[in-house]
């Protein structure tokens, strides 16, 4: 096992931390708890050149127009907010999405999609592939083309951005330009290695993510289902190209990295791996100045993908 960067140990010790564990919270507790607290590892949130909030179909969604954004043709991001299907919202991962949009002169819109338990498998779905079809049918009036949409997303985010994808291809939501795959959830069953290698003292834990999935997945059908867990879709042939994100000491690891082996063999994708972090390290900018390498490696496969994005 390689060693934690000091960052990352610096993170974990960071002050403020919950009060108890998520396992031991109502979904409610939880939710306050993070509200309370995700913002003080994070960046300041820089200025961008406009932030609407709107209602689409019910889903309340936030939209950032980078600095020096095109008014017209621009390329659009859609982000999808970790937190396990439970906890969570566009504002909590403000600072990824306004730092993406003024970097890549991009249009980002999150939606603030249904959580489970009110809401289980596959409500999440159904509203993120709700918003990738109105960003497509309003790309006039967002001042965005519909064919340079990118869809990115983290731990529970990453899992529906891999889901979206899968459902681009297969013609049951709008074409995406690219996927990018932050630490994302791809095989609710919970059984890779790297559930016994971490699972306690790296942030998330496996009883933490049995949490969640039980939350998310109460039907334990569902769990195989590809939409719950893409890494057992019969093929990931036709999926766009990809970018996968992980941390070396995250309960994830193994699952993205199975992922990641699977759209290399099947598809495209660039894997990178941060070998010394943790679960959720870009939303620690403030403690973890690695989260900036991985934004800088995030814009450059944007850039690759859509060579019309601001250099």
């Amino acid at each position: 096992m390689t060693k934690l960067d000091p960052s990352a140990e610096r993170a974990l010790a960071w002050p403020g931390e919950p009060e108890k564990p998520v396992e031991e919270c109502t979904p409610a507790e939880a939710r306050r708890q993070y509200l309370d607290g995700f913002a003080s590892k994070q960046w300041p949130l820089e200025p961008v050149e406009s932030v609407e909030e709107l209602d689409i179909q019910g889903i309340r969604i936030k939209v950032w127009r980078g600095l020096g954004a095109a008014p017209c043709d621009a390329p659009a991001l859609l982000y999808l907010h970790g937190g396990g299907w439970v906890i969570g919202a566009p504002e909590t991962h403000e600072d990824i999405c306004r730092t993406l949009a003024n970097d890549a002169g991009a249009v980002v819109v999150a939606p603030d999609y249904r959580l489970a338990p009110e809401h289980p498998f596959p409500a999440a779905i159904e509203d993120c592939a709700a918003t990738l079809a109105w960003m497509a049918e309003q790309a006039t009036a967002l001042g965005i083309n519909s064919n340079r949409i990118l869809v990115a997303g983290d731990s529970a985010g990453g899992n529906l951005a891999a889901v979206i994808a899968l459902l681009a291809r297969d013609g049951q939501a709008p074409a995406i330009l690219g996927q990018v795959l932050i630490y994302p959830v791809t095989d609710q069953q919970q059984t890779s290695d790297s559930y016994r290698r971490y699972a306690t003292d790296f942030g998330l834990t496996t009883q933490a993510m049995r949490w969640f999935r039980d939350h998310y997945l109460p039907d334990e059908t569902s769990r195989l289902d590809w939409r719950a867990s893409p890494l057992h879709a019969s093929s990931l042939k036709g999926t766009a190209a990809a970018v996968v994100i992980l941390a070396g000491h995250d309960v994830l690891f193994d699952e993205g990295r199975a992922y990641a082996e699977r759209l290399e063999a099947e598809a495209d994708v660039r894997c990178h791996t941060w070998q010394g972090q943790i679960h959720g390290f870009l939303s620690m900018g403030r403690a973890i100045p690695e989260a900036r390498e991985a934004l800088d490696t995030i814009l450059a496969a944007w850039r690759s993908l859509d060579p019309r994005v601001r250099t």
